[in-house]
């Protein structure tokens, strides 16, 4: 196995480690702490959010703007960046189509997972459904992460 090939399956290991372990947990408001967040506490503040999310969906605003589209879209990104990083590198070692290949199969891989075991962002209908309901109970949501 040539150390092009090597390198790049050691890359698209790690960042898929690093994609598993950082893509698990979900967007969620961010609140700023005024005298209603400080008088009730962070425990009834989930629970509010909680709620709110649940009353988001109820009303049909989704959470996931449409994984597959997503996935696809992923997918193309990572391969054209592994295409254009891969070739690079293989001109190094004098193999620029093959260090294309290697590196477009591990981008598209990596942007797979990437969709996979990611966290996608909430649709504009369900962070505004949510940040309104927690308005009305006193929260000032102020972005989501």
């Amino acid at each position: 196995m040539s150390a092009l090939v090597r390198a790049s399956a050691l890359l698209s290991f790690f960042f898929a480690i690093i994609l598993a372990a950082t893509g698990c947990a979900g967007p969620r408001p961010i609140l700023y702490p005024n005298p209603h967040l400080r008088s009730v506490g962070q425990e009834v503040a989930e629970q509010d959010i909680a709620e709110c999310r649940a009353m988001a969906e109820a009303a049909g605003a989704t959470p996931g703007k449409g994984k597959a589209g997503e996935t696809v879209e992923n997918s193309a990104v990572g391969a054209g960046m592994g295409a254009a990083s891969g070739a690079v590198g293989g001109a190094v070692v004098g193999a620029a189509g093959s260090g294309a290949a290697i590196g477009a199969a591990s981008g598209a891989a990596a942007g797979l997972l990437r969709s996979l075991f990611g966290a996608s962002r909430p649709s504009q209908a369900y962070i505004d459904f949510v940040n309104q309901c927690l308005r009305e109970r006193g929260y000032k949501p102020v972005g989501w992460e």
